[in-house]
């Protein structure tokens, strides 16, 4: 079995689901993918210490935003659950890591809102875990505990945003406004450690990209990049790029 390439996506909101352009691409890059055996997801919308493993079985999705029409809150997606995966999991990180349950928390929109663009079929099992911390290093080590799972057809994503500050979000701009400055710095910042395989930059963003204060005034978007860094550990490349609402949607796939 080819070892399956590591994923870090820009998740989108769920309005996701209405632009047209940006469904095609994430369907277009998973038609692109050999199909996974399971999914391992790290979103940027679950953080807790110590690790956790989300539902084994199908339960509920966590609709965790607020403030949208009520048909995005009807989005269903009963992916099977992974325990299989999830055994593997604690095996790989028993020595080193804790490792707790949540047997009904289901995925959040982090790591349903592009699976249901992705795999529309539900027909792969899915695990989630969430980030026990935000540190950048810890998270990069967590990537390196879980790569052994690509050698057995796990799709490892990081779900995050490659620029996230909702408060500077251009909505009078529309989808394919013009973005601020400090989002294209970043972005342009960004893309370019990344093509030359600068993890040690990546690993200290904070202090070494442009406009990193505004582009994340709280890391959590762009900490599952380290995870997806720390299980590839080679050069990425950009698989979507581009805007919305003025926020860098870059996404990645490394081998």
């Amino acid at each position: 079995m080819a070892r399956t390439p590591v994923l870090y996506l820009s998740h989108g909101a769920p309005p996701l689901a209405d632009d047209a352009r940006w469904t095609r691409q994430l369907a277009g890059w998973s038609a692109d993918l050999p199909k996974p055996q399971s999914i391992l997801v790290v979103s940027a919308h679950w953080e807790e210490a110590p690790l956790t493993l989300g539902a084994t079985e199908t339960v509920p999705l966590v609709y965790d935003f607020w403030g949208f029409p009520d048909r995005f809150y009807q989005v269903k997606y009963a992916a099977p659950g992974a325990p299989e995966l999830a055994a593997k999991v604690r095996k790989l990180l028993h020595s080193t890591t804790p490792v707790h349950d949540a047997p009904d928390r289901g995925l959040d929109h982090g790591a349903y809102v592009p699976l249901v663009e992705m795999y529309p079929d539900a027909d792969i099992p899915v695990l989630q875990v969430s980030m026990p911390s935000l540190d950048p290093q810890a998270l990069f080590d967590l990537g390196r505990k879980l790569a052994p799972l690509r050698d057995e057809g796990v799709l490892i994503i990081g779900s995050g945003f490659f620029t996230h500050n909702l408060s500077a979000m251009r909505e009078t701009d529309g989808t394919d406004g013009t973005p601020p400055q400090w989002s294209t710095e970043f972005d342009h910042w960004g893309d370019e450690v990344i093509q030359h395989g600068d993890v040690d930059a990546l690993l200290d963003f904070q202090h070494k990209a442009p406009a990193a204060a505004v582009a994340h005034p709280r890391i959590e978007h762009f900490a599952p990049l380290f995870v997806t860094l720390g299980a590839s550990e080679t050069t990425g490349r950009t698989v979507i790029d581009g805007f919305w609402h003025g926020l860098a949607k870059r996404s990645l796939e490394f081998s």
